[in-house]
This record gives C-alpha cells, sequence and structure tokens, in this order.
C-alpha cells in the first residue's frame, strides 16, 4: 500500500488464505499502486472473500492486468460477483485464469455476458476443468463472436465439450476479426475435427494461430486431414495422447 512501493506482482499460490484475506487484499487493490497481477490459486476466500476483494477490483484506481484464481472454489453466486466488479472497471485486466472452479449455467452467462463488453480487452482466458457443457459452450462462443477481436489465448480442456463444442467455437474462428492465438481443448471428449479443418481452411484463422492442443481427443482418421491443412502454417500441432495432472 505503500505509494513508493514498486511490487507489481503478488503470488499467494497454496497459502491457505481463508476469506478473512479478502478484505486485505480489497484494501491494496484500492490503494494507488502499481500492482498487476495477483495471484490466488488454492485459496478458499468464500462469498465474504470474493465480495471483498471484488469491491477492490471496482475500485477505479485498480489497474490490474492479471487475475489467477484457480482452484478457488468460485460459485456461481461468487462469479456473479466477480463479473460484475469486472464490469465496472473492465478496461484494465488482460489476463483471467479461473481453472478448477464450477462456474455452472449462470456462471459461465454472468462471463459471457462480461466477454460481450466491448470496453473488456481480456486476451488470455483459461477455462479449464470448469464442468462446461455443450451447451454453456454455446453461450459462450456467442460472447466470444460479438467481440472478438482482443482475445489471443482460450483454454477449454477437460471440460466435455464435445464434437457440438468445437463446431461452436468454429463460428469464432471464421469471424474476419479473430485473433486468436493459442487454443486448447485438450481432454475435450473431441472425436471429429472435420468442421474445425474447414474452418481454418476456410478462414484467415491460420494467419493468427500459432498453438492447437487437441490432446487426449478420440479424434481418428479426421486427425490426418487437419494435419495436412496445418501442414504449411505457422501452427503447431498437439494431438498425442498424454497424461493430464
Amino acid at each position: 500500500m505503500d505509494s513508493h512501493s514498486k511490487l507489481e506482482k503478488i503470488m499467494l499460490n497454496n497459502c491457505d488464505l481463508t476469506e478473512k484475506s479478502g478484505s486485505v487484499l480489497a484494501t491494496v487493490l484500492s490503494s494507488k499502486t502499481i500492482l498487476k497481477e495477483m495471484n490466488l490459486n488454492n485459496s478458499r476466500l468464500l462469498d465474504s472473500g470474493v465480495k471483498e476483494i471484488c469491491e477492490g477490483l471496482k475500485n477505479p484506481v485498480c489497474e490490474l492486468k492479471i487475475l489467477n484464481l484457480c482452484r478457488c472454489r468460485i460459485t456461481e453466486k461468487q462469479c456473479l460477483i466477480l463479473t460484475s466488479a469486472l464490469k465496472s472497471n473492465p478496461s484494465h485486466l488482460r489476463e483471467l485464469n479461473l481453472t478448477g472452479n464450477k462456474l455452472g449455467d449462470s456462471g459461465v452467462k454472468n462471463l459471457s455476458d462480461l466477454l460481450m463488453n466491448t470496453q473488456f480487452k481480456l486476451e488470455k482466458l483459461d477455462l479449464c476443468n470448469c464442468s462446461i457443457t455443450e451447451k454453456q459452450c454455446l453461450i459462450l462462443n456467442s460472447a466470444l463472436k460479438s467481440n472478438p477481436s482482443h482475445l489471443r489465448e482460450l483454454d477449454l480442456s477437460l471440460n466435455q465439450i464435445k464434437n457440438t463444442g468445437v463446431n461452436h467455437l468454429c463460428d469464432v474462428l471464421k469471424d474476419s476479426h479473430c485473433k486468436l492465438e493459442r487454443l486448447s481443448l485438450i481432454e475435450c471428449g473431441i472425436t471429429d475435427v472435420s468442421s474445425l479443418t474447414q474452418s481454418l481452411t476456410n478462414t484467415k484463422a491460420l494467419q493468427f494461430l500459432k498453438e492447437l492442443d487437441l490432446s487426449n481427443n478420440m479424434i481418428g482418421d479426421s486427425k490426418q486431414q487437419l494435419i495436412d491443412v496445418l501442414r504449411d502454417s505457422n501452427c503447431e500441432l498437439s494431438v498425442d495422447r498424454r497424461p493430464i495432472t
């Protein structure tokens, strides 16, 4: 909180933080500091802790660019509080990690509403292992399609979005304003990537895409067509099976 502090990054991963830490962190976020990154992974903040932190995020002086809340037991209710806070101060955050939180239908809907905000210029979104369904993937992708020009990295690994979810993602990739560079779909229950292959063939997506990870999906014969399409591009493709932690 010291105005002379040069601290830009706080790492509090696996520190047994509870809801009592929320008010302290909120005070830090509400102070005129140069803090740009906060990592609270594996914390148990509960409703009160998330609410306190979000009060800090809403403060106009908060210019946080990276927020990691991986495996923080974020609920649907807490996701609403978080997205509401970011809506009120949307212009600074560039990376959001919600890995391992069960957002539910309303959580995904509220996050999607935030992504549609043209002032929200998120570049990296990590939703790995968030129990996102095919239906929720449609809602999420509709939001991304309405505001596609900022996002550079998207991780939906370990969500059972299946072939239907991939087809929805194709609508985002087809958009001429899409500049996605990294797309991770590890272990998503995908068995057919023909629509993805077609989308990459007929759009400008490969001008930007650098990494496509489809590991641990049983895509079978459709894999070869995708490999052929990507052969002359700068995109690195991962399709080999490997253990996921």
